[in-house]
């Protein structure tokens, strides 16, 4: 394996009374997930996402990580969130988003498998260039809104079909996972901006945060910064 540097920040924001976020630094799991429900315990939704995306970093420990296996995890948390809002009525409704990267091995070859399931995203820096890897999953209606209005997420019955891709894992690559705290804040130039000057995972990810919550901070943000690295010699 690649030597991986990863550092993650969040915040409340200016406007919301409790941070939904939930976001994972593993070995070979990174994410991010965005509850929803508010007093519908959106957090809870988000923390019980991350803690099924924490047995599949102990796979991806391992080397044994797949696609099938980051599908699988998916809709285990779904699961997970419906019955924890069927054992506790305030909790009904609740759901969150769940995107970030897995590292696994796909024929033989060191890989990146990148999920996403609502509209928190996964962008890929390198060479100067910012790309963004997922699809929001929002209704069309909805796109030139501020807010989309989301039509996949964690915690439905049925279970979502998490968005899957495959990328081969190129050293010197650097991977940002967030929710819509950032990416309704701060333009993706201003992102790049960071992500080129900003050698540190960590302090590339406070300082993104930091500038959400400057633009507004209407909702929680959160940030994973990503760094995949040639082997040290």
């Amino acid at each position: 394996m690649a030597n991986i540097r990863a550092g993650a920040a969040t915040d409340v924001g200016k406007v919301r009374r409790r941070n939904e976020d939930s976001a994972l630094v593993g070995t070979g799991v990174f994410a991010v997930a965005d509850g929803m429900g508010g007093h519908a315990a959106g957090d809870v939704a988000s923390r019980l996402a991350v803690a099924a995306l924490q047995r599949l970093d102990e796979l991806a420990a391992r080397g044994g990580a797949g696609p099938l296996d980051v599908r699988d995890e998916i809709v285990h948390a779904n699961a997970d969130i419906l019955a924890a809002a069927a054992a506790d009525p305030t909790q009904g409704g609740m759901g969150t988003t769940a995107a970030g990267l897995c590292l696994g091995i796909v024929d033989g070859d060191e890989c990146w498998i990148v999920f996403n399931v609502g509209d928190s995203r996964v962008y890929r820096f390198a060479g100067g260039e910012l790309g963004q890897l997922t699809v929001d999953h929002v209704a069309p209606e909805s796109v030139t809104m501020r807010r989309g209005v989301i039509t996949r997420a964690l915690g439905t019955d049925p279970g979502p079909r998490p968005d899957l891709w495959v990328r081969t894992a190129v050293p010197g690559e650097r991977y940002l996972v967030c929710s819509d705290g950032l990416s309704l804040e701060v333009a993706d130039e201003e992102i790049a901006t960071v992500l080129a000057t900003c050698a540190d995972p960590a302090q590339a990810a406070e300082d993104l945060v930091r500038r959400a919550v400057l633009a507004g901070g209407r909702d929680n943000v959160t940030v994973v910064v990503v760094d995949y690295l040639p082997d040290p010699a």
